[in-house]
């Protein structure tokens, strides 16, 4: 393991991993225990997000399409801070409250504040990534860390061989801090850059976490990160009500980049699956990395905005919001679910065919452009 496992503080899960059971008691009381916390966090959500839609105008918390050359009427936004609040709150009730899980917490609060402030009135990209970098490092000086990564050529690579003394938060992984803050920061921009279409985050983020919890549960034997995935795939579920195509709502970066992180950190506490996080949002990590490289040699900023991700040179092709969706879906969950039932050096060949498969639709589409 690469990660301590959570202790749940839920009475009813706590209850149906009693040893005096046979596994498959175990299990089945495990799923039943799980339902009605999933369902509550679901519908608490969407009376959430209810509300937002009627006090959110109330305030000014509305959207600005003028700034994108749209016309049409403001939508609530950013009603991403919904999603961050109603997880808060439940991780009191589903987590253990230690060092790792109060640094969780305060990232995502700080994380939270600077996007909301970013999303009614833009910051510099710089300032933005450097907030980032500090939020990260405070979560990996926490706890939330990764020890060792499997190896796709077989065994582990072990990135805690060599630590620095902190009079704080004790002897920190060197090789272990770089992996950990370079993979959050990847998946919580990746995330992000892949809001260029209202409910696109929403659909993506609650498949992945759909995925993350089923191998959580059936293959991991990990109940306790099962909750905490379902829980988020709850949320994420409701807000898909709410921004699919035609819109009613916008959840903005507090939204898009609160899941990117939740997202990252699910492959840290999986015991380093990053492989398989990397599956389940192929899409948005590889588009993100083809947009940075194609910046860079470009001669522009990777932090630049542009209509150069895959759902824009769609657009362009003529192609509805609800169809790329639909795309992204489809393939998210086709390589997403594939990652349940493939070893570590098959889980490489498929994310080499995903690389293969979005380079090759970016290279067409804009070859006919």
């Amino acid at each position: 393991m690469t990660s301590k496992q959570f202790v749940p503080r839920c009475p009813r899960l706590r209850h149906a991993r009693r040893g005096d059971k046979t596994a498959d008691e175990r299990a089945h009381g495990i799923i039943v225990a799980m339902i009605p916390t999933v369902i509550i966090v679901f519908l608490a959500t969407a009376g959430a997000y209810v509300c937002a839609l009627k006090l959110f105008p109330l305030v000014g918390l509305l959207d600005f399409p003028e700034r994108y050359g749209l016309r049409r009427g403001r939508l609530p936004y950013p009603t991403g801070i919904v999603a961050v609040v109603v997880f808060i709150v439940t991780a009191f009730f589903i987590l253990p409250l230690g060092q790792k899980e109060i640094g969780l917490l305060i990232g995502i609060g700080l994380l939270a504040l600077t996007c909301f402030i970013d999303d009614r009135s833009p910051l510099p990209s710089w300032l933005r990534l450097l907030i980032q970098l500090l939020i990260v490092s405070l979560i990996f000086a926490t706890g939330s860390r990764i020890y060792t990564i499997t190896s796709p050529l077989g065994g582990f690579l072990k990135l805690d061989s060599l630590t620095i003394q902190t009079a704080l938060f004790g002897p920190l992984p060197i090789l272990s801090g770089i992996f950990t803050i370079v993979w959050l920061l990847l998946t919580i921009n990746a995330l992000n850059w892949f809001d260029g279409i209202a409910g696109q985050v929403s659909v993506i983020a609650t498949i992945g976490f759909l995925m993350l919890g089923c191998l959580a549960l059936f293959r991991n034997g990990e109940p306790d990160i099962a909750l905490l995935a379902f829980s988020l795939a709850a949320i994420a579920g409701a807000g898909m009500l709410f921004d699919f195509p035609p819109a009613r709502m916008l959840m903005g970066d507090t939204g898009s980049m609160f899941f990117g992180l939740m997202l990252g950190l699910l492959g840290i506490y999986h015991g380093g699956k990053v492989a398989t996080v990397f599956l389940a949002l192929g899409i948005p990590l590889i588009d993100a990395l083809f947009v940075i490289v194609r910046r860079i040699l470009s001669g522009h900023s990777p932090l630049s905005g542009g209509r150069d991700h895959l759902h824009h040179l769609l657009q362009d092709r003529g192609w509805s919001d609800r169809r790329i969706i639909v795309l992204m879906a489809v393939v998210g969950t086709t390589f997403g679910g594939s990652a349940l039932f493939l070893s570590t050096a098959e889980k490489g060949i498929a994310g080499l065919v995903l690389l293969v498969l979005i380079g090759g639709m970016q290279w067409v589409i804009q070859k006919k452009r």
